[in-house]
This record gives C-alpha cells, sequence and structure tokens, in this order.
C-alpha cells in the first residue's frame, strides 16, 4: 500500500526523479514491481520539495490518481530542488478525507510519508491516543492511520528525540499495539532522511554528487541500488548512509536532535 521516494543532492528538476525513469514513481501508482499489498495506487500523490535558502517545505497534493493530474506535468518540468520527498497513495480506507490523507505530511521543516497499514485500524491504535496531547488529537491532518502515525512521531520529535530514535520507537509502539501492521516510514527535513522498512520493501542508491536516493522500489535497473533488510532504520545524508536495525535502537537511551 502506497509507493514513496526522497531525495538528496544536486538540485534537478523533480520530472527527473519523479516522471522520467524508466519505473518512476509515476509509473508505480499503477504498475509497481516490488509491492507486497495491493497493485494500484490511486487514492492520491504528493511531492514536497525544499527551496535555497528557506527551511520550510511546498507542497502539492492532490485525491487523485497522479497519471490524471495534467498540471503535475508544468510543475515538474520547471520546479527544480535538491531535497524532495514524494509518495503515491493506495488508501486503507478509501476516500477518507481526500487530499489532506496524502502524503507527505508537513510540519515546520519536516516532511513524512507512511507506507503501509496499521492493523484493525482505528481500534487496535486505541490504547496509543493517550500519548498525545490533545490538542495534537484534535489536530490531526487527516483521519487516517497514516495520520495518527504522524502524530506519534512528530510528537517525539517535538520533544527532543532523535529522527532515527522517533521513527524506531513509534514503529515499536504500533507494532506491539497492532502486531500485523506494516509500518515503513520515510522523514526528512531537507538535510538528511530518515526511513524504516518493517513489512514491505525498502531500497536506497547512494551515488556520486553526491546524492542518495531512499525509496519504496528502484525506480530503474541500475546496479547501484541496495535492498534495506527488514525492521531496520535507515538514516542517510548526500555523502552517508547508515543502517540499524529497530530493536537495536528502542533499546539504547533516547537520542536527543540538536537544530
Amino acid at each position: 500500500m502506497c509507493r514513496h521516494l526522497a531525495y538528496l543532492g544536486p538540485e534537478q528538476p523533480l520530472k527527473h526523479l519523479l516522471l522520467d525513469p524508466p519505473h518512476s514513481l509515476y509509473r508505480q501508482s499503477w504498475a509497481p514491481r516490488r509491492q507486497r499489498n495491493g497493485t494500484v495506487n490511486a487514492d492520491g500523490f504528493g511531492v514536497g520539495w525544499y527551496a535555497d535558502g528557506d527551511p520550510v517545505p511546498a507542497r502539492y497534493r492532490r485525491s487523485g490518481p497522479i497519471w490524471a493530474d495534467q498540471s503535475l506535468l508544468d510543475l515538474a518540468r520547471v520546479v527544480r530542488s535538491g531535497a524532495v520527498l514524494a509518495a503515491v497513495r493506495d488508501a486503507t480506507l478509501t476516500g477518507a478525507d481526500a487530499e489532506a490523507a496524502a502524503a507527505p505530511f508537513a510540519s515546520g521543516h519536516w516532511l513524512f510519508s507512511h507506507n503501509g497499514a496499521v492493523a484493525g485500524w482505528p481500534d487496535a491504535a486505541a490504547p496509543l491516543v493517550s500519548l498525545l496531547p490533545p490538542v495534537d488529537v484534535l489536530s490531526l491532518q487527516a483521519r487516517t492511520d497514516s495520520a495518527f502515525v504522524w502524530a506519534l512521531v512528530l510528537h517525539r520529535l517535538r520533544s527532543g528525540e532523535a529522527p532515527d530514535y522517533a521513527l524506531a520507537a513509534t514503529v515499536r509502539q504500533l507494532a506491539e499495539a497492532a502486531p500485523a501492521s506494516r509500518l515503513n516510514l520515510l522523514l526528512t527535513d531537507g538535510e538528511t532522511v530518515t526511513a524504516t522498512a518493517w513489512g514491505d520493501s525498502l531500497w536506497y542508491r547512494a551515488e556520486p554528487g553526491p546524492a542518495v536516493i531512499v525509496a519504496s522500489e528502484p525506480y530503474d535497473d541500475e546496479p547501484l541500488w541496495r535492498e534495506v533488510p527488514d525492521r531496520t532504520v535507515v538514516t542517510a545524508s548526500r555523502t552517508e548512509v547508515r543502517l540499524d536495525p529497530v530493536e537495536d535502537l528502542v533499546s539504547a537511551p533516547p537520542k536527543e536532535h540538536c537544530t
């Protein structure tokens, strides 16, 4: 359910990342090659990008399939960025909250996407609501499992936790509450990318430039792609990629994040 991608590297048109590759995110909306659940991602899409000198990203989101949006073709042709997060959506509950439910979700300098589903939603997640301040629950960006997952992650980030620990701890809590959940999370602040592989495919590609791509699946057949083991956290910058088992991160003391 869903496909997503994050890129850090030299500035380039969005179309070079999202539309042009032979197995691009655009094509993955109807013909994913490695998606383990669902086959068509037609319940919305979104792209977020960062401009030089502005830490707050822009977003373009729609509730329909990416292939039906003619405006994206022009947008992706002229907009250039060196930091991008994009996703195509296969909804857990079709039609829920339309555009507001399409990733990337955003707050301040953060962009976030969830590829997967919280099993037994919403009943299984109900015990975790008490972990959030009431105002966070009342201001959820959509009434979906992904929006709730984002609220849990964002609360940890606002509390000062490092992104890798915040994602790992959130995944562990959700997996304990709803064991059959698929929890591939993707987070960026325009300088680093943090992601989890938990129940679905995840790959990364580090290349000269320097640049890095973290994605649900490779968008071409170049040999630079590496698969991420399940139950792993990826932390990537333009020059470095680190892989840590989720359990190793959550068993260590929480790491603080400096901004």
